[in-house]
């Protein structure tokens, strides 16, 4: 197992960043470097940026042969305190999106295994290409389904699965596997089991992803808990294509209950993660659908410790870090995010321990900051790892937030701003001229509205308290300044905090 993600205090210590000083509204925040900290001016490019981060809170497979590898499509699975987060590995020593994991206790420090957990096939078998799944533990036996893929099969995916006799070890069971029935007149896109064990009946479930004449679906099967006799149990889920757009698979879906409701979760291949809702746990699902991220959180499951619900997706890139004009590569970071259920459904929220005020390193405290308009008010020093909290109020409808230099041209700054004219969350590069991702909020001016942005590396999330969260890509920003803008001078921040940990 690789110790690089498993991050020790004594690590973390060392990597610890200094107090920013200096923010004014006239010059670029100074940083003071010392045996501490970690210093971005040799780094020219944003690439080079990328590759001195150590990521810890949004883990990244290590190098392989000087290439790096990415996470797509998390499983995750909890057992005895130990969240097991199974992922397609994208690159480096990974044979067609073979299966790996990595563990965590905490979301914060991650211990990598090295070795494939599943590996695709090398030769002509259904799994030449190794497609989402899940485990589930049923008595002293661990199943792993997954998606088997091969575009030289008349029927090009089907479910399979594994057996092993702990949550790290598994072998393929030759001869099994679920095509798609005939009814659904579907050949190419039938994946993505996820699978509930019902002990009370000793029977196990799976939601699959599937489509029926270009339309997204959610079937779902049951089966014995020997794995025998598998039953098609028809459709829980159909897109609206009204609501969600012209999309034909509804992948990675998920189902979990919080409170009194089941939820229904699933990335449609229009790039956003949706949820919808039932009450019961295998629907139908009618309620309509709401997106709970913008475009760059991707193939998220949720996983439960019995007591708080998280959602375990990848942060899209870009294939060029330099980039300022896309995130749409496949594959990223590791992200989880805290699910809370509101009296209008569900939203994404940071985990505690990101806001844990025992570790909280303070860098710097704002009372106020109110940017005339068009006025871009340097604030904070962008470290590798941070965290700002603090709220607003407007009046008007001119956007506002931050704004992040990317090489000292204002033209080329990258906005992750409110917009109270459409009503969302949004991140543009190009000082706004190039829209990237954004996600509906409801502002109301004069209102007091609490939010608070995360940030490792070029990752970051923001979120407006109770009611969404944006994950977003910012490359090359790290050492320089975060300002706060305002395209009308009509907004106050307040109470602004930024701070790091001292772990």
């Amino acid at each position: 197992m690789s110790k690089r993600h498993l991050v020790t205090a004594a690590v973390l210590t060392a990597i610890a960043l200094c107090l920013a000083a200096g923010c004014g509204g006239g010059g670029e925040p100074t940083v003071d470097h010392d045996e501490h900290d970690k210093d971005f001016s040799p780094y020219r490019t944003a690439g080079a940026m990328e590759k001195a981060y150590d990521y810890s809170h949004f883990f990244l497979p290590e190098e392989d042969g000087g290439e790096q590898p990415y996470v797509g499509d998390p499983m995750p699975y909890y057992e005895d305190g130990v969240y097991y987060i199974y992922y397609l590995k994208e690159g480096g020593d990974s044979y067609n999106h073979s299966l790996y994991l990595t563990t965590t206790e905490d979301f914060v420090t991650y211990e990598e295994v090295q070795e494939p957990i599943l590996e695709a096939s090398r030769g002509s078998e259904q799994d030449a290409w190794v497609g989402t799944g899940s485990v589930v533990k049923v008595g002293e036996k661990y199943y792993l389904f997954y998606t088997g893929h091969n575009d030289g099969r008349d029927i090009h995916e089907t479910i399979m699965v594994a057996e092993g006799t702990s949550p790290t070890s598994f072998e393929k069971k030759e001869g099994w596997e679920i095509a798609p029935p005939a009814e659904l007149g579907q050949k190419n896109d039938f994946r993505d089991p996820q699978a509930y064990y019902d002990e009370t009946t000793d029977t196990i479930t799976l939601t699959i992803t599937a489509a029926q004449n270009d339309i997204g679906r959610v079937v779902k099967y049951t089966l014995n808990g020997d794995l025998s006799d598998p039953q098609y149990g028809g459709v829980i889920f159909t897109n609206p294509e009204e609501i969600v757009g012209d999309v034909w698979n509804l992948e990675c879906s998920d189902t979990f209950r919080i409170g009194d409701k089941w939820y229904l979760t699933f990335s449609a291949q229009d790039g956003v993660l949706w949820y919808t809702s039932a009450d019961t746990r295998y629907g139908v699902y009618e309620a309509e659908p709401k997106p709970l991220d913008g475009h760059l959180f991707y193939a998220a499951k949720s996983v439960t410790d019995g007591e708080d619900t998280y959602m375990v997706g990848w942060a899209r890139r870009s294939e060029s870090p330099s980039s300022t004009q896309d995130v749409k590569a496949w594959a990223g970071n590791l992200v989880a995010q805290k699910v809370v259920e509101t009296e209008d459904g569900i939203v994404l929220a940071p985990l505690d321990v990101y806001l844990a005020a025992d570790i909280q390193r303070t860098l710097l405290s704002k009372s106020e900051v109110t940017p005339d308009a068009g006025e871009y008010v340097d604030s904070f020093t962008c470290q590798e790892r941070y965290v700002v909290t603090g709220s607003f109020t407007f009046e008007g409808t001119g956007d506002f937030g931050f704004a992040f230099d990317y090489n000292g041209r204002k033209d080329r700054y990258k906005l992750v701003s409110f917009s109270p004219e459409q009503q969302a969350m949004t991140l543009s590069f190009n000082l706004g001229t190039t829209p990237i991702t954004s996600v509906p909020v409801s502002l109301e001016a004069g209102r007091s509205y609490p939010f608070t942005y995360v940030q490792e590396g070029s990752v970051g999330i923001l979120y407006l308290d109770g009611q969404a969260a944006l994950t977003v890509r910012v490359y090359g920003v790290s050492g320089r300044a975060v300002k706060l803008y305002s395209e009308d001078g009509n907004v106050t921040f307040s109470d602004l905090k930024q701070f790091t940990y001292s772990y």
